[in-house]
Formats: C-alpha cells, sequence, structure tokens
C-alpha cells in the first residue's frame, strides 16, 4: 500500500467518525433544546431566536424577561469560550463531560427556572467547541441555521456546474438536531423534570466513547487560531 492511499484512508476514516461525533452532539443538542424549550419556553441553543424575544420582551415591558434572556446570551458566549479553553488545554472530549455536569446540574436545579435557563444555554455554548470541524469544513452543532445556509449555497453552485460535493456533510447536524429535538419533545411531555437526565447521561456516554478516538484526530476538529 502506497503512502498517498494510506493517507487517504485515514483521511476517510477520520472524517467518518468526525460525523458520526457531529450527528450524535447535535442529536443530544436538539433533545437538549426541544427540553428546554417545552419546559422553560425559550431556547437554549437558538440564540438568533432569543434575540428577537428578548427585544420584544423589553419593548412589552417584560424586563424581567428581557433581562434574563440577554443574560442568556451572554451565558452562551461564556460558554463558548469556556468549551474552548477546555478544548484546548485537555481534548474535545473533555468538553463532552463539562457539558455532562452542566445538564446534570441543570436537572437537579429545575425548581430554580431562570438558574437551570442559564446553566443549559451555557452547556450549549460550551457543546459547541467540541466539533468545530471537519477537515477543514466548519459545522454547527447546537444551531443549524449555518449549516443550512451552506448546505442550500453549495447546491446552488452544484447546479451551477461546480461539482464539489463537501457541502452535503451540512446535513448531518440537521438531521441530528431534527432526530433529537423529537425525542426530546417526546421525553418533555412524558417525563417531566426528569427528561434532562437523559441528555445528561446521553453526552456522558459520548464522552466514554469520545475518549477513545486517537489525540490526532481529535486535535483536527478544533481550529487552533
Amino acid at each position: 500500500m502506497t503512502v498517498q492511499r494510506r493517507r487517504r484512508i485515514i483521511k476517510r476514516q477520520r472524517s467518518s467518525v468526525g460525523l458520526a461525533l457531529v450527528a450524535c452532539i447535535s442529536f443530544l443538542a436538539g433533545m437538549t433544546d426541544a427540553i428546554g424549550l417545552m419546559s422553560m419556553g425559550d431556547f437554549v441553543s437558538f440564540m438568533s431566536g432569543n434575540t428577537t424575544r428578548a427585544s420584544v420582551a423589553l419593548i412589552e415591558g417584560d424586563v424581567a424577561r428581557g433581562l434574563l434572556l440577554l443574560g442568556g446570551l451572554m451565558a452562551f458566549v461564556i460558554g463558548n469560550a469556556a468549551g474552548v479553553i477546555v478544548s484546548i488545554r485537555f481534548r474535545p472530549h473533555a468538553v463532552l463531560l463539562l457539558v455532562s455536569v452542566l445538564l446534570a446540574c441543570a436537572a437537579l436545579s429545575a425548581n430554580r427556572e431562570a438558574l437551570a435557563f442559564l446553566l443549559l444555554i451555557f452547556a450549549m455554548g460550551a457543546t459547541n467547541a467540541s466539533v468545530e470541524q471537519i477537515e477543514g469544513l466548519p459545522v454547527g452543532l447546537t444551531y443549524v441555521t449555518g449549516a443550512l445556509s451552506r448546505f442550500g449555497r453549495g447546491l446552488g453552485r452544484w447546479a451551477m456546474g461546480i461539482r464539489s460535493t463537501h457541502w452535503i456533510i451540512q446535513i448531518v447536524p440537521w438531521l441530528g438536531m431534527f432526530a433529537g429535538a423529537t425525542a426530546g419533545a417526546f421525553l418533555a411531555r412524558e417525563a417531566g423534570d426528569l427528561a434532562l437526565w437523559v441528555p445528561s447521561l446521553g453526552t456522558l456516554a459520548l464522552a466514554a466513547v469520545a475518549i477513545q478516538i486517537p489525540r490526532r484526530w481529535q486535535s483536527r476538529y478544533i481550529q487552533h487560531r
């Protein structure tokens, strides 16, 4: 086997593992978002929506709700920063361990809605640092607007004769989030406050799997600049 062929095989395997990880993380993010939305009435990963909701709340005089949503936006940004620090200082799978702990804390704080809301948003922000790219192509984990936009633009270029198909992978996080949100909605309806334990334990299990991924592969899933 030539060196080039071996490199192509390793690249294909690395990409497949990365996409599987993206699908699983997006599934858990979608589940968490659906549970948060149904139990608290606001998104925990869709910050564009919460920005609009905060503006509307403030204009309508619901200052408490508006300030909570603005606090959620700050928690999301800080969560992203914390996730990057953990992924670079340790390894990306450590981000999943952090997210699992945060989700468990949110589940334990279910009777303190504001605190649980902020913990969930912080967790979703951190999640985005667990996988940032697949072979140099950016991917989103807790939000899919960007992924759908990149998918649509890739489809447009393909229709115009540009035959690169790298854009196809952008549908993976959307599929994961859609499936996870469906499962999360069912859990929220059937299990109530206990539903949050499912994504917490699921993320813990995924971290146990991700720790088996070679360090060199994991380093390719995050941005270093």
